[in-house]
């Protein structure tokens, strides 16, 4: 065979790679006319390492002394997280039922599960805590919360996923028995998503530490409260004690949470 007649392999072929093309001129310009559309101004950059360098001055050394008074409220914080989990996802079962096209009952509950799952993820922590701030009033209630509400969404968008990739032998193997919905759930769909359950549980309490150390800044309890009102009197020493403190709960958080996951696969 002649070796002008070969053909070179293309992954694409021309009108796919035309049209891949297209899409990445599309967002290059999408890209340049929101940067353009934002007006930065970088002559702040230049004064930037000033400032800071000057800002880590007022706050060196930190506020030692003021250790004990953030114990408590770091420990509320961390209960805020846990407390708002748990709530999360004993609602978000539920929801992850609803949400999965194989379990959910009609068409009118999976469109209710979606709606849920999005509401709640649409909504930012802290625009949640004020509004359960003004429904319970400032305290850790309105923390757990609104941190039970952003995770709701969450947790039932994952577990929802998972529930659609079961495995449907072993659901009609059990049907095929004669048992009921509740047996078919026991024993053929929850052994199936319980090790992804914990692992979406685990991880979404390591970001709700996070966001527990956040939402105090809108009086939602914990820590963030103090945080908020050393910054608005200008106390730069106690500013830094507290980050060092919240750096300190999400690494150790961070960590307990990879081992956990780790332990559960």
């Amino acid at each position: 065979m002649a070796t002008g007649s070969l053909q070179e392999w293309q992954r694409y072929d021309r009108r796919t790679r035309i049209g891949r093309y297209l899409m990445i001129l599309a967002s290059l310009i999408i890209l340049a006319i929101s940067w353009v559309s934002l007006e930065l101004d970088f002559g702040y950059l230049l004064s930037a390492p000033a400032n800071l360098a000057d800002l880590f001055v007022r706050m060196y050394p930190p506020d030692w002394g003021y250790t004990t008074t953030i114990v408590d409220p770091m420990i509320q914080t961390i209960n805020i997280a846990i407390v708002g989990t748990i709530v999360a996802v004993i609602i978000a079962f539920p929801v992850a039922f609803l949400s999965a096209k194989n379990t959910t009952p009609n068409k009118a509950t999976y469109v209710l599960g979606k709606f849920i799952i999005s509401f709640s993820r649409s909504v930012n922590g802290i625009i949640w805590g004020l509004i359960t701030v003004i429904m319970f009033g400032p305290g850790a209630l309105a923390g757990m919360v609104a941190v039970g509400l952003r995770a709701i969404g969450f947790v039932a968008k994952l577990l929802g996923e998972e529930i659609e990739e079961i495995a449907t032998g072993s659901v009609e193997g059990v049907r095929a028995t004669g048992a009921g919905t509740f047996l078919v759930f026991l024993y053929g769909i929850f052994p199936q998503i319980k090790p992804a359950l914990v692992g979406i549980s685990i991880y979404r309490w390591d970001i709700n530490v996070r966001i527990s150390t956040v939402i105090g800044f809108v009086g939602a309890g914990g820590i963030g409260v103090h945080l908020f009102e050393a910054i608005e009197t200008f106390a730069w020493r106690t500013v830094l004690l507290i980050l060092i403190a919240i750096l300190g709960v999400v690494i150790v958080s961070e960590a307990l949470s990879a081992y956990l996951r780790a332990k559960v696969r």
